[in-house]
């Protein structure tokens, strides 16, 4: 009886376990709604998109691989048709040339969205309400898939029985 009791409680602490585990990784996902860190803060700038893919509130926004910021909305342009996002970046990275470049990339091959920026040659500096002009959209993996089977499907089926276009000459025998 002893041993059963032993066993129903190991069980509990095991599930328990997990689901603290799980929450723990949910919480560091940066489409989590969730912060465990306080606001920091930092200036704000933006850059228009054409299509986002699935870039998130939360987002990082990086430099040469180091995390200068996060995106902190997201909202519609229904004059240009664009996506405008807001980024914060915090206040210890305040040289960032002002004719930068924004693009929205992947973390590993199915991975998250992030804003990566690449450094113009400006001698003015990005501040508090500037605009990226320079961006590249998110790649979409759909549309890539997509175009790619369209171009298989638009190539005459290929038929291995045929002759060859120039069959090669016959050589003459020589007597």
């Amino acid at each position: 009886m002893q041993s059963n009791r032993t066993l129903e409680i190991g069980t509990g602490l095991f599930v328990l376990l997990g689901f603290a585990a799980l929450f723990f990784l949910a919480m560091q996902l940066p489409q989590s709604g969730l912060r465990i860190s306080g606001t920091r803060s930092g200036y704000h700038v933006t850059a228009d998109f054409d299509n986002i893919g699935d870039l998130k509130v939360g987002a990082p926004v990086t430099m040469s691989g180091v995390n200068m910021g996060e995106v902190d909305s997201i909202r519609f342009d229904s004059s240009t048709y664009k996506a405008v996002v807001g980024m914060r970046i915090d206040n210890q990275y305040n040289k960032i040339p002002d004719d930068s470049f924004a693009s929205i990339n992947t973390q590993g091959l199915l991975g998250g969205k992030y804003i990566g920026l690449s450094p113009g040659g400006s001698d003015m500096f990005l501040k508090n309400g500037s605009h990226i002009d320079q961006t590249q959209s998110a790649i979409v993996l759909e549309n890539l898939v997509n175009k790619l089977f369209a171009s298989f499907a638009s190539k005459p089926p290929s038929d291995s029985q045929s002759p060859p276009a120039n069959p090669p000459a016959k050589e003459e025998s020589k007597k």
